[in-house]
């Protein structure tokens, strides 16, 4: 399946997002922060990842709908998108 570029720019952007929040965590850890805190910023950093994913899956759902016969030649059956979606619900 091929993916939309402002699929790609958007993903892309959040992944940079997560990782600089990862490296924050990182800080964090050196710096002997509270717990309360680190856990807090490893939620966050997980809900990006999440809406990464969600936004690739949106995109492959929208791609099924829009020419269900091209998708399922590409082995992306609805069902098949439908099961990655469900990996990250």
């Amino acid at each position: 399946m091929e993916l939309p570029d402002d699929v790609i720019a958007d993903v892309r952007t959040r992944l940079r997002r997560v990782a600089g929040q990862v490296q924050g965590i990182e800080r964090m850890l050196e710096e002997g922060r509270e717990c309360r805190d680190i856990v807090t910023q490893l939620s966050a950093a997980n809900r990006a990842l999440e809406q990464a994913g969600f936004r690739l899956i949106a995109s492959g759902l929208t791609y099924c709908i829009e020419d269900p016969d091209r998708a399922a030649e590409e082995g992306y059956p609805l069902a098949e998108v439908e099961k990655m979606f469900m990996k990250l619900a």
